[in-house]
């Protein structure tokens, strides 16, 4: 539970540096389309916040959902992080690239365990 909780703030407070980065900073650097991108990492990293808050907390009440926690964690990093990292050509992109999707699969792979651990739970 500390984990996860402790994961949500990172990625929270991350998120909302970046936003503002991308908002302020970025804005005058980047194209509209990198922007975009930058703006949908951003969304996806405080949705994964928020949704670890949620993990963290339900993993309080008895629900088996580290696996969950551990597939948030990486999807996040590899989603959000490749798209940041894209956008400011920082790295090769035929290697970054690919990460991006293999993150977005991650994280819906998050969300199945989920809806496993939720359907299978008994207290």
């Amino acid at each position: 539970m500390k984990t996860a909780l402790a994961l949500a703030s990172i990625f929270g407070l991350l998120s909302v540096l970046l936003g503002a980065l991308g908002a302020h900073a970025l804005k005058k650097i980047l194209e509209a389309d990198a922007l975009a991108s930058w703006e949908t990492g951003v969304r996806y990293q405080l949705a994964h916040a928020l949704a670890l808050l949620a993990v963290g907390l339900l993993m309080d009440r008895g629900l088996q959902l580290k696996p969950t926690m551990i597939l948030f964690t990486a999807g996040t990093v590899l989603f959000s992080g490749s798209i940041y990292l894209l956008c400011l050509k920082i790295g090769p992109g035929v290697l970054l690239g690919p990460l991006t999707p293999v993150g977005g699969l991650l994280l819906m792979a998050g969300w199945g365990w989920l809806f496993y651990a939720a359907v299978t739970y008994s207290p």
